[in-house]
């Protein structure tokens, strides 16, 4: 192969010294930016990844490095397969996230195809992934982002460079200093890019959405009114209106059809099990071991499972360690140690704790 990358930058420091340290590697390095914010964004809006002001900071990156620099539009493709798809998540009760479509659909399909017109032999990304031996691994487990990674094309991953993706936060800064970048020291983005301001306040101008009751699941009986079941997720506990009561709730089924929310204690919140739709495999569907780890949501770790059915493009999964608010349209990631084994949007959990241990009395 070649030596020419295009190098993805969002005006971050991670981004900013994986170009950096390509060029001193001795590639062909292009930089470039995928314009994700309209003409007419609203203040705060695209404000932190992937922004106006991040793109002027890219350009100054790359004129440091001393490599071109391209912007690149983006703007339609993001709309239909990113914030579409998010609000029509959330319209049908679904907690979605929309950073998984965006590297899934855009920065190895859509940035991928456009790095081979451009002569390119690899995209890449400031991500905390290492790419070895034809996988996909953990970097810093403080940082991994390999939980974004699972819809990954598994013929994309030979084209893939993570710079960074051995590295250390701390480390990755360091050689922003050594190498006289103005990103290094710019904090990291941690809200979604395209919302403005707080989530619901978003939502409220998407969703078609009403109040509705509260019903507690243990009585069966109304305790409260909710804004509108497409703004709760399973496992919430705050912004539920209960703050007089003694018992303590948490979110424990959203139902967009009969427009109910149900609460229960946090016991009510435990799956044994959980069906995902959109599987997608990093390795051969008959090399998938039989025992394996499945990580439910980003910040949590994974958990001992098994694959109890397999079929193209649907898994469901037994897990052995029951998990807190297993949520549809979420992510379960397959690992096997370090390794990123693929994974799939969560369709419904199963085997609830809850109500299995009321069963057994």
């Amino acid at each position: 192969m070649g030596k020419r990358v295009l190098a993805a930058m969002s005006g971050g420091v991670d981004s900013s010294v994986s170009a950096a340290l390509l060029k001193e590697q001795g590639y062909e390095v292009i930089g470039a930016m995928m314009r994700f914010w309209p003409d007419n964004k609203q203040d705060d809006c695209f404000e932190t990844c992937c922004s106006p002001d991040a793109a002027y900071e890219a350009r100054r990156v790359a004129d440091i490095i001393g490599i071109p620099f391209y912007l690149l539009d983006y703007r339609e493709e993001f709309q239909a397969k990113i914030i579409d798809p998010f609000i029509a998540a959330y319209q049908a009760g679904e907690t979605p996230n929309p950073c998984v479509n965006c590297n899934t659909r855009v920065k190895f399909d859509s940035l991928l195809k456009k790095a081979r017109m451009l002569g390119c032999d690899y995209v890449a990304t400031g991500h905390y992934v290492i790419n070895r031996d034809g996988g996909l691994y953990r970097g810093d487990l403080k940082k991994d982002q390999t939980y974004f990674l699972w819809g990954t094309p598994k013929e994309a991953i030979p084209h893939m460079l993570f710079p960074v993706g051995h590295l250390e936060k701390p480390q990755v800064r360091a050689l922003a200093e050594r190498f006289g970048l103005p990103t290094a020291k710019k904090p990291e983005s941690q809200n979604i890019c395209f919302v403005q301001g707080d989530l619901k306040d978003f939502l409220a101008g998407h969703l078609t959405a009403r109040p509705g009751p509260l019903i507690d699941l243990e009585t069966g009986q109304q305790i409260g009114e909710h804004s509108g079941a497409q703004f709760y997720t399973v496992g919430q506990k705050k912004g539920l209106g209960l703050w007089k009561s003694h018992l303590e709730r948490y979110v424990v089924r959203v139902n967009v059809a009969s427009n109910e929310v149900v609460v229960g204690p946090r016991e009510a919140c435990l799956w044994g099990g959980l069906e995902a739709r959109e599987v997608n495999l990093l390795l051969d569907p008959s090399d998938l071991p039989e025992r394996l780890e499945v990580q439910v949501r980003y910040r949590t770790k994974p958990a001992p499972a098994r694959i109890e059915e397999a079929a193209p493009g649907r898994l469901v999964i037994r897990l052995l360690e029951p998990q807190f608010a297993v949520t549809a349209g979420q992510s379960a990631v397959l690992y096997q140690g370090d390794r990123l084994l693929g994974g799939g949007l969560i369709n419904r959990p199963l085997h609830n704790q809850w109500e299995w241990g009321l069963q057994r009395v």
